[in-house]
């Protein structure tokens, strides 16, 4: 992987006060829009839970969460906390997280873009779907991918 990017789109005031208020309480009341959860990760510094809407993304089998916005607190939290939770309604699952390599980003970049370029391809400077995995390789490093897995 490489080195950290300090990249970070912060999202205007629509987005936070009536977009991702509107998704997270859809999803705390079980109602999921393409995939939407509410992600729980215990703060790095303060211990406490923080929440946050996320996109879950699956791919051959596997899920994932990618950051549109970049090296945001939630990102951060996830590398200290090695997982968190995801909520949907009533339903918690606990699960651990694997960061993935930007040589392994592109597909997955290329299928969240596909998934969701509507709602945050602003982020990715231009880059979306049909793009060459070059391109998507070269924006890797600005978007951090993790890799979940259900804990029992």
């Amino acid at each position: 992987m490489s080195a950290q990017s300090t990249h970070v789109m912060k999202p205007g005031w629509f987005t936070v006060n009536v977009i991702n208020r509107s998704v997270a309480w859809m999803t705390r009341r079980g109602i999921s829009i393409w995939g939407s959860r509410v992600l729980a990760v215990r703060g790095r510094k303060s211990g406490e839970w923080r929440r946050t809407p996320v996109n879950l993304l699956t791919v051959d089998g596997q899920r994932y969460l990618v950051a549109p916005r970049g090296h945001v607190q939630w990102t951060h939290n996830m590398r200290a906390a090695g997982g968190g939770e995801l909520h949907l309604g009533k339903k918690t699952e606990v699960f651990t997280a694997e960061e993935v390599s930007d040589d392994d980003k592109p597909a997955l970049l290329r299928a969240y873009l596909g998934r969701w370029k509507a709602e945050v391809g602003f982020f990715f400077g231009g880059v979306g779907p049909d793009s060459s995995d070059e391109e998507l390789r070269a924006i890797a490093p600005k978007h951090p991918v993790f890799r979940i897995s259900a804990t029992k």
